[in-house]
């Protein structure tokens, strides 16, 4: 996206990480948002920005990390800025498959492959994630699938996984928002 920050590009007048906080709000107690750059723009949109404690970028899992480190939750529900559809009960239905198999991690399944950027995930694997990236590490769905994941089913609405990673896409996105039978459309609404 030629160096922009993706969570501030702006879909039909709104950042994209707007979408996701307006999705998010009503599924968690706390949104941390974790930037490493334009802090005081993400920080006009009233939620706690926490930068990563790893030096370099690292990667999202360093930004997982950071958020374990800066919260008090037992479990912490990770999302990308850069996909702006987020489904409304991605939290519950994360935390119901990871208890329903005891593990520490849940992973959002679209029916085709693993979105590993969505996950809800035990602070216990803090750990593991700091050993897997002071080891050079920084692959995301690498270490998910270390973690022996609940795999959540979200077959029923693959389209919720879709980012912004070129401006064809962000056009994709736009007019996607425009759609009334687009599924974000109604996703993202009110």
């Amino acid at each position: 996206m030629g160096g922009h920050d993706k969570g501030l590009l702006l879909i039909n007048h709104r950042a994209m990480i707007e979408y996701v906080i307006e999705k998010l709000s009503p599924q968690v107690d706390e949104i941390l948002i974790n930037a490493n750059r334009n802090l005081e723009r993400y920080g006009r949109l009233g939620h706690a920005v926490i930068t990563d404690q790893i030096t370099g970028y690292a990667g999202p899992l360093a930004g997982m990390a950071a958020a374990i480190q800066a919260c008090e939750s037992e479990y912490i529900l990770s999302t990308p800025c850069d996909g702006p559809w987020v489904p409304a009960d991605l939290a519950s239905r994360l935390f119901t498959q990871l208890e329903r198999e005891g593990t520490s991690l849940s992973a959002a399944h679209d029916g085709e492959r693993l979105q590993p950027v969505f996950i809800l995930m035990h602070r216990k694997l803090l750990p593991s994630i700091l050993s897997y990236l002071e080891s050079g590490e920084r692959r995301l769905g690498f270490w998910v699938k270390q973690q022996n994941p609940a795999l959540t089913d979200f077959s029923d609405q693959p389209e919720l996984f879709f980012n912004v990673n070129s401006p064809a896409e962000l056009k994709r996105a736009e007019a996607d928002l425009l759609d009334p039978t687009h599924p974000a459309t109604s996703v993202n609404s009110g």
